[in-house]
């Protein structure tokens, strides 16, 4: 069975840190951490419409200027969260450009940032048509550790220490919708953009008594449109199943505060990714720097009960032994 999110990292161990989630026949993604993307196309970052930063050092937030880059001259609407003093890193990158020709544009960006603290989130908003000065910051409370929220989704996130605050995320998709090819064939329906609608309704909870039209196009006109209870349809094409728990961590120090945040966070994940930033016979620098040693990593993956492990954010110091930092790794989590 198909699932709707496939997260992956962007790039190999031992480079910027930071997972790419994409939503699976849809234009959407999601991103955890903005370092370096080059290995990200175009169309990768055009489907991107939030982006969760832990902190910002330069190699989880660098390729905020790309992004911004591509995402100028489209009307569009970009959401970042980041720790305590985000938006100054932000502002510090929006002021170090010059913005005169800026009302030249078309299409006017939006980039909605919020800056997550213990107990609330404050967010600004900056227009392209403004040369990106802000408005006024808005507050919210947040519940659960909740920072964002939607029918289908939510990311849950935690401060953790690395020196500085370091945001451990979350994304918890409510459930899945697969749709079952056979069923469409039966019904003569064709896939198309109306399967998005449908889903979307179905993540809303919509009334299962309600009408649904499927139509059918081509070349822009509509040829065919079919009358559906929104209920019925959903029980003959659709196939409900539990969503997927995907959490990240990286650059935190291996203390029991952290440790037990981790594993509160991560707890039942369906995939973790985890920085293993040194092997365990070098605790003592793993501790200095305010990193995890791959033990560490493989021992919350375990406690926290995750179904699956993926390790990244390796020290240039062991270039050539990654498959020593996964055994050792692997070792803790299977205990």
């Amino acid at each position: 069975m198909k699932t709707s999110l496939h997260p992956r990292l962007i790039n190999e161990p031992f480079s910027d840190p930071g997972i790419y989630i994409p939503f699976l026949y849809e234009k959407r993604a999601i991103m955890f951490d903005l370092g370096e993307i080059n290995l990200l196309t175009p169309k990768d970052l055009l489907k991107v419409t939030h982006v969760f930063v832990t902190h910002a050092h330069m190699d989880h937030f660098i390729g905020f200027d790309r992004l911004l880059r591509i995402f100028l001259g489209r009307e569009k609407e970009l959401h970042l969260f980041g720790p305590p003093g985000f938006f100054d890193h932000v502002e510090g990158k929006l002021g170090g450009y010059t913005w005169n020709l800026i009302h030249e544009y078309e299409y006017n960006l939006a980039l909605k940032v919020s800056e997550v603290h213990s107990d609330e989130i404050f967010t600004r908003t900056y227009l392209c048509k403004d040369a990106f000065n802000h408005g006024e910051t808005e507050k919210s409370d947040i519940v659960s550790g909740i920072l964002y929220e939607n029918p289908r989704f939510r990311i849950r996130g935690a401060l953790l220490d690395h020196r500085i605050p370091c945001l451990g995320l979350s994304l918890e998709e409510n459930f899945s919708i697969n749709i079952i090819s056979e069923e469409l064939e039966k019904l003569s329906l064709g896939a198309g953009p109306w399967l998005t609608e449908f889903k979307r309704e179905i993540y809303a909870k919509s009334p299962e008594d309600m009408d649904f039209f499927v139509t059918r196009t081509e070349k822009g006109e509509t040829f065919e449109e079919r009358k559906f209870r929104l209920g019925e349809l959903t029980d003959k094409i659709a196939r409900i199943t539990p969503g997927q728990k995907i959490t990240y961590i990286t650059d935190v120090i291996g203390s029991s505060e952290n440790q037990q945040k981790i594993i509160n966070l991560s707890r039942d994940s369906d995939h973790l990714f985890i920085e293993a930033a040194f092997m365990d016979q070098d605790a003592l620098t793993a501790r200095e720097k305010y990193h995890l040693t791959a033990a560490e990593a493989g021992r919350i993956a375990r406690e926290a009960e995750v179904k699956k492990l993926t390790l990244f954010h390796f020290s240039p110091r062991y270039t050539n032994m990654e498959k020593e930092l996964i055994n050792e790794a692997m070792e803790s989590f299977r205990g």
